[in-house]
């Protein structure tokens, strides 16, 4: 069973950055889509960025694009989130999460119901 976890959140200022890591132990296969996620209070959880792991394809949603960069290291099983120039609307508890690889495609890396595994969240804070 895989399991994930989350750390790096915290609270930061409007325009700071923050490093997030998801952490992958139990059985591992060769690949998985792995995805961030974020919910904020009274919203829906929306997917923020997603890997292919073992390849570059990377997918980013409009919201994030040119100030999160998601990346790997396969020797440590951990997926990163770097998140830069934060604003107060990136608040939330971030998730990270892995589906099959042949759902990281820009069609489906959204969509939660096509990940199989969750993590617990870290909370990010950005304040104004």
């Amino acid at each position: 069973q895989l399991q994930l976890a989350e750390s790096g959140g915290g609270s930061v200022q409007a325009g700071g950055s923050l490093r997030l890591s998801c952490a992958a132990s139990g059985y591992i296969a060769s690949s998985y889509c792995v995805a961030w996620f974020r919910e904020a209070p009274g919203k829906e959880r929306e997917g923020v960025a997603a890997i292919a792991t073992g390849s570059i394809s990377s997918y980013y949603a409009d919201p994030v694009k040119g100030r999160f960069t998601i990346s790997q290291d396969n020797a440590k099983n951990t997926v990163y989130l770097q998140l830069n120039d934060l604003k107060p609307e990136d608040t939330g508890v971030y998730y990270c999460a892995a589906a099959y690889l042949a759902y990281c495609t820009n069609k489906y890396f959204t969509r939660t119901d096509v990940y199989n595994w969750w993590g617990q969240g870290t909370q990010v804070t950005v304040s104004s």
